[in-house]
């Protein structure tokens, strides 16, 4: 049951630097080799919003971030959850070209809280 988001700048809306269906099919396959998942438990969730980026102007230095959380039911060890989080920033750089500005990409993988329900219909 893995519970993807991805978050990204508006900036990538703008241009076809962004393979979101390739990212997310390879991000899939990596889920279930790495983490155990099963095919059809893997939903990712693609989010544009604004960015800010420290004290650069934005407009004479566009910026674009992309963060991929993961979240998965508790069990895997750190050391599988810190494979797949390296092999997500990795799939992220074969997936997005670079922009102009300047391109920042991370990942965490972390448990879902016991407190997570799902429902499907």
């Amino acid at each position: 049951m893995p519970q993807i988001t991805v978050d990204y700048s508006t900036s990538l809306d703008m241009t076809d630097s962004f393979d979101q269906e390739g990212f997310a099919r390879a991000l899939h396959e990596t889920v279930v080799e790495i983490a155990a998942a099963r095919p059809q438990a893997c939903k990712t969730l693609f989010r544009s919003g604004s960015t800010a980026f420290a004290y650069a102007d934005l407009e004479r230095e566009p910026h674009a971030v992309v963060h991929v959380t993961v979240g998965l039911l508790a069990g895997r060890t750190e050391e599988t959850k810190a494979k797949l989080t390296e092999t997500v920033v990795e799939l992220l750089r074969k997936h997005i070209e670079p922009v102009d500005g300047g391109l920042h990409l991370s990942a965490e993988v972390r448990d879902l809280d016991a407190s997570y329900r799902k429902f499907e219909a």
